[in-house]
């Protein structure tokens, strides 16, 4: 096993933990948010950036094991950055389409798409 000089694995290192905090706060948005509407865009977010540092430190730690410049990852982030909005869009559009051809609530403070647990 080879070592990797500092220049490559402190970059990396820093992708991940950042990549990390911004999937958990993506996580932690939704949780804490209160309805469907507002809840599917934190995790989306997330995802997409903790993503893209994650693969920022897969490509600088495979071209420093492999001695050349490694850029498979690209294709991986761009698959991330295309699809994931078109997802989130589809997403919504059934979430108003249910909403839409659901009866009326009865009550005021129930979120009309996905009531949450009362702590």
């Amino acid at each position: 096993m080879s070592e990797l000089p500092l220049w490559i694995s402190l970059p990396a290192s820093l992708f991940l933990i950042s990549s990390g905090l911004l999937t958990l706060i993506g996580t932690l948005g939704l949780l804490r948010l209160k309805d469907f509407y507002a809840r599917v865009h934190a995790p989306t977010l997330g995802a997409t950036l903790g993503a893209g540092g994650a693969l920022l430190a897969s490509m600088l730690l495979s071209s420093g094991l492999h001695g050349r410049l490694v850029i498979h990852e690209i294709l991986i982030g761009l698959f991330l950055v295309l699809t994931a909005p078109v997802t989130t869009l589809l997403l919504m559009r059934a979430a108003r389409f249910r909403d839409r051809n659901a009866p009326p609530s009865t009550d005021a403070d129930a979120a009309p798409t996905c009531p949450t647990k009362d702590k």
